[in-house]
């Protein structure tokens, strides 16, 4: 990931709720559940967007898919690590949580203890309704990478970029957006960012074609691959959620833009190539706000050989206004959690999430109620990592590991998304008070 514009303060840079069984809804569950009345509902609304086909998962649609799966449906559901939440409950409320209530934990279980029964498929309620091959509405324009990536079969990947011109003669709001690798079990992270036609990042890159740092002939090309300061439109991982703003925001692909396409692969043995499409849905009118996704991100770390719980921080004030939508943390196979917090003015830290990591799902956390935020407000995000031999995804405990592209380095970064006024766009934002950039 590129380091992008940042906040600093020092030396740093700022670059689900389970609900309780009520006795009446406890009461209702019939000691013999069936598929169609009770355990399809349950499963369309918390299970069927990662489990259908096209998508990660194996499908769960049809009675004769889950049926014989009911005790492993149980017992994931039981367990809750189906479906996968990695936030701590007693702090804030998001929107995305797909989290079991307790009463549907106990009708699974019930439903595969009592044999798993079809029921009347006349009890079938309309399935909603969901885009074939994405996750967000039917896309009004998707753009593909012109050349599919040829992945190595084992080794390092570096990353691969690839610059696909939007052609868009007149600037687009975009409401909704999603990236589809083809190759899913290849990408360790995808990002896209927006690169307006007066932007001079990559000038000398080739465009319609991959390439990465090393192929390119120039010094200044080298060093840009490494940061920017452009907008980003989205970020891929696995496990998190596609670009879906409320009605009155969108983030914006000026006319004449082009795409920047980063992708990060992991060789996994096997001949593979890569050729992502993105999905985008435009707003149907002007928004009031402007979606812009900001980072924290510390890359100044040295964690020792054999640390179980190594602390990193990154902080900074808000130069501006901005409402807080939500948060997208990463890392790599060291992670063990990370949160992000406000730091007011006497020194209180209020917690807005904690997560405890998961490299296989890099999850992204809406809030509920967006939260407005004053100028100077201080955000923090705080990051802890396992580099012991206790931390069975840990390439090497005896290594002191830093920051670095590939999976057995380390990241910190703290994405998380705000809405601004619809004429600021990312430089704006970051002018001190109007006219002051943020160093």
């Amino acid at each position: 990931m590129n380091k992008g514009i940042a906040f600093t303060i020092g030396t740093l840079s700022l670059a689900a709720l389970l609900l309780q069984a009520s006795p009446a809804l406890s009461q209702s569950i019939s000691p013999s559940p069936t598929f169609y009345h009770d355990v399809q509902p349950i499963l369309e609304k918390h299970c069927q967007n990662c489990h259908r086909p096209g998508e990660m998962a194996f499908p769960l649609i049809t009675y004769n898919q889950a049926a014989p799966r009911a005790r492993v449906i149980a017992e994931s559901a039981v367990s809750k690590k189906m479906p996968p939440w990695l936030a701590d409950p007693n702090y804030g409320r998001f929107a995305n949580d797909p989290s079991l209530t307790m009463d549907e934990i106990k009708l699974l279980s019930t439903w595969a203890k009592s044999g798993a029964h079809a029921g009347n498929p006349r009890d079938m309620k309309p399935a909603p309704h969901m885009t074939n091959g994405w996750n967000i509405s039917a896309p009004d324009d998707v753009i593909e990478m012109p050349k599919a990536i040829t992945l190595a079969r084992k080794g390092d990947i570096d990353y691969t970029y690839e610059i696909v011109p939007t052609h868009f003669r007149e600037d687009r709001w975009v409401q909704m957006a999603e990236l589809r690798p083809t190759s899913r079990d290849h990408v360790h992270h995808g990002v896209v960012y927006i690169r307006p036609p007066d932007s001079k990042w990559l000038r000398k890159a080739p465009v319609g074609v991959p390439f990465t740092e090393d192929t390119l002939t120039d010094e200044q090309g080298r060093r840009e691959a490494q940061w920017t300061d452009s907008d980003i439109l989205l970020v891929y991982a696995p496990g998190s959620s596609p670009v879906i703003l409320n009605s009155g925001m969108a983030k914006l692909i000026p006319a004449g833009s082009d795409l920047v396409i980063q992708m990060h692969y992991m060789a996994m043995g096997d001949a593979a190539s890569d050729r992502p499409a993105i999905g985008l849905v435009f707003a149907k009118q002007q928004p009031k706000q402007r979606v812009l996704t900001l980072q924290l991100t510390n890359d100044h770390f040295v964690i020792p050989p054999h640390a179980d719980d190594y602390r990193v921080e990154a902080r900074g004030s808000l130069p501006n206004d901005a409402t807080l939508l939500g948060f997208f943390p990463h890392m790599h196979w060291r992670g063990k959690k990370f949160e992000y917090n406000i730091i007011h003015p006497d020194g209180r830290i209020e917690p807005l999430l904690k997560v405890r990591w998961d490299f296989e799902w890099q999850l992204t956390y809406q809030l509920t109620e967006p939260r407005p935020l004053k100028a100077g407000t201080v955000l923090q995000a705080v990051a802890w990592y396992d580099n012991s031999s206790g931390n069975p995804h840990n390439p090497d405990p005896n290594q002191e590991v830093r920051w670095g592209d590939q999976t057995y380095d380390e990241m910190m970064v703290g994405f998380f998304d705000v809405a601004v006024s619809a004429d600021v766009d990312k430089w704006k934002y970051f002018m001190r008070g109007g006219n002051v950039p943020v160093h």
